[in-house]
């Protein structure tokens, strides 16, 4: 995916979830829309650097958008959560993804499940199907662990029931965390967060759920999945 061009600036501060203050190179200070609604737990520090893209859309209120950070330890992490589904979907069609290989067809947000939900990904080819929930994992705790989620989740949750209602009707259930943080080398439900997210984690994985983790490698230009993570069920 490529990125560009991003506009460099300074974080001043994040608030009311979708805001966050900047500095630009020149001087200037604006407000500019934040789209991630999670916690961002390191990627949101006064004085990071940061980068930002911006709309033509007229009727936006505030035309720029948070889309980069550098963290205080020189990682790269993408907080626009709503591109993990772009990455993953590009990176299936690229080949990159070879557990999801041999699909003829994607479809996204289709209506699924008993709780009225919309997988992000279907893959199909004759009469398989293969339903792929993404989730955007931008948390990292020590020694290159990464967790999600990073706030109490229950629309997670939900999720992780549709997949294992589908893995029992017998089609392909894959959770995937699409790692969008350079500083993340394996990936675990955050207990100490949400200890019924990593419960119901868990279950799924006992049902046949497949869990997949894929890093991101990210710049200003560019941003692409391009190798697997190792999954573990708990933090230790």
């Amino acid at each position: 995916m490529q990125l560009g061009p991003l506009i460099p600036a300074t974080l001043i501060k994040r608030y009311k979830r979708f805001l966050a203050d900047v500095e630009l190179e020149s001087g200037e200070q604006l407000t500019v829309h934040c789209p991630n609604t999670g916690a961002m737990t390191g990627c949101a520090v006064p004085g990071s650097r940061v980068w930002l893209s911006t709309s033509s859309n007229p009727k936006r209120k505030y035309p720029h958008s948070w889309e980069l950070v550098e963290t205080d330890a020189g990682h790269m992490a993408c907080i626009h959560a709503a591109k993990a589904n772009v990455l993953v979907r590009e990176a299936i069609e690229n080949d990159v993804v070879s557990e999801l290989s041999g699909y003829s067809r994607i479809r996204q947000e289709v209506k699924f499940g008993q709780e009225k939900s919309r997988v992000d990904l279907l893959l199909e080819a004759d009469e398989r199907q293969c339903f792929v929930e993404v989730k955007s994992v931008t948390l990292l705790l020590e020694q290159g662990l990464g967790v999600f989620p990073d706030a109490v989740s229950e629309r997670g949750r939900k999720h992780l029931r549709e997949l294992i209602e589908v893995k029992k009707q017998g089609h392909r259930a894959v959770l995937f965390f699409c790692v969008q943080h350079s500083g993340i080398k394996k990936v675990a439900p955050a207990d100490f967060i949400d200890s019924r997210y990593a419960e119901t984690f868990r279950q799924a994985l006992d049902e046949g759920v497949e869990v997949l983790a894929y890093v991101a490698s990210i710049s200003p230009q560019r941003i692409v999945l391009d190798r697997g993570l190792v999954v573990v069920d708990r933090q230790s």
